[in-house]
């Protein structure tokens, strides 16, 4: 959430950054302005008002108590107390809807995003490796894994409804070996913490990331099986959510930072008004393995850490030598929460295209201003806002997908990667038996 102090004693600086996004962004800012000086007049009329009852409370104190002075001061201070009473619930009121505005408006970007509008205007800023060799048609993911018995989408289907998947023999080893690799290396050598948080969350932490209020739609909502239970319950789209809000309403001592955390979890999106997109496959699933990497940071550290950030989830793709790119996305394709943002892209050879596997951000204090998430920087000193960035260390099963796709050989074989296949016991996926 943006700084309501800052909006407003830089209104036009922050409104020209929303702008970067798109003038319908900056445009949100409008009704802000007009709240914000509403609640300047409100907070100085309190505060006026205030005084006046000061004074004639000192003024009843000194009167002869049977005097008609002392009646008349009486009856203007309950007066007076009645009016301080008004205003400072029309101004609760006004600082409240300021808050709900603000709630729904995005980060800022930073200075070093290139300016776009989409997708089309994103920059590519690194190339690893080159595609692989395959001199023969390359089957996509749904094909070859339906063939070989590994994937299994009408069973998923019938289960659960569309955009789900069962994975049977070495597809289901495989993304458990991808789970055990990423998890090791950011742990045993990118040097994280593994946490396995809840997968179902309250609203405020979804809050606290940025999910909420304006992406309720993407969300799953448990229904309430305790009615003496006074918050709802979500499943989470990410692992950001539990592990960032971790230390939500905490102050971090700054010897300890930064905080770096990975965890594994299952993620679920109801990909509200996705529909039509990459509807076979793998590729946009209802529930889906992410092995998710967080940092907390001083605000001077957070462009240092986030590069620090995608260097470890690129880590995972060069260890696997899975061809891919580095994209630095423009000012009109990044999230709402975020400062800054690096996608991983990874080649997959059947559609001849890079795909998204992984988003490495930084929010700034972004996510802090909303979950409170501060550190002091010294004894003594009132704590300050921490930064916040998480990435995908990576999405398991778009790492799935493009091993399958790369690593695919022209008799319909598929070779496992070198570092997963001491976990595999074999460098070959075999077709299931069922």
């Amino acid at each position: 959430m943006l700084d309501l102090r800052h909006v407003v004693d830089n209104l036009e600086e922050v409104r020209a950054g929303l702008a970067r996004r798109s003038p319908a962004v900056a445009a949100l800012l409008e009704p802000v302005a007009a709240l914000a000086g509403e609640r300047r007049r409100l907070i100085a009329e309190v505060e006026s008002k205030q005084a006046e009852r000061n004074v004639a409370s000192k003024e009843m104190a000194s009167a002869n108590k049977s005097s008609p002075e002392f009646a008349a001061r009486r009856d203007q201070l309950k007066e007076l107390s009645a009016h301080v009473k008004e205003l400072e619930s029309r101004t609760a009121v006004c600082e409240a809807e300021l808050q709900e505005l603000l709630a729904r408006i995005p980060n800022v970007p930073l200075p070093t995003v290139p300016d776009g509008g989409g997708d089309a205007d994103n920059v590519v800023v690194k190339v690893w490796g080159t595609p692989p060799e395959q001199p023969f048609p390359v089957k996509p993911h749904y094909e070859l894994g339906a063939e070989l018995g590994l994937l299994d989408f009408e069973r998923g289907t019938k289960l659960s409804g569309p955009r789900f998947t069962v994975l049977w023999a070495d597809a289901a080893r495989l993304e458990r070996a991808l789970i055990h690799f990423m998890l090791e290396l950011h742990t045993r050598e990118h040097g994280y913490t593994e946490v396995l948080p809840p997968f179902l969350v309250k609203g405020d932490a979804l809050f606290g990331t940025g999910q909420l209020p304006k992406f309720e739609e993407d969300l799953f909502k448990t229904q309430k099986s305790d009615p003496e239970r006074a918050y709802d319950l979500y499943l989470i789209p990410t692992a950001e959510v539990p592990v960032t809000n971790l230390h939500a309403d905490e102050i971090l001592e700054r010897e300890s930072l930064p905080v770096a955390y990975a965890a594994y979890t299952p993620c679920f999106r109801s990909e509200a008004g996705s529909y039509g997109q990459d509807v076979r496959g793998m590729i946009r699933q209802h529930q889906f393995d992410k092995v998710e990497i967080v940092r907390i940071c001083e605000p001077e550290q957070s462009e240092e850490e986030l590069e620090r950030l995608t260097r470890h989830a690129e880590a995972v793709l060069e260890r696997l030598g899975l061809h891919y790119r580095r994209v630095a996305l423009c000012t009109g394709d990044m999230g709402f929460s975020s400062a800054k943002t690096f996608d991983l892209e990874v080649w997959l050879p059947s559609q001849q295209r890079f795909r998204e596997i992984s988003s490495c951000s930084t929010f700034g204090d972004f996510q802090a201003r909303r979950a409170k998430i501060r550190y002091r920087h010294q004894k003594g000193e009132k704590p300050r806002l921490a930064h916040t960035l998480n990435g995908s260390g990576l999405a398991v099963g778009r790492t799935l997908i493009a091993i399958l796709e790369q690593y695919q050989r022209a008799d319909g074989t598929v070779l496992v990667p070198e570092p997963l296949r001491a976990f595999m016991g074999t460098d070959v996926l075999r077709p299931a038996r069922r």
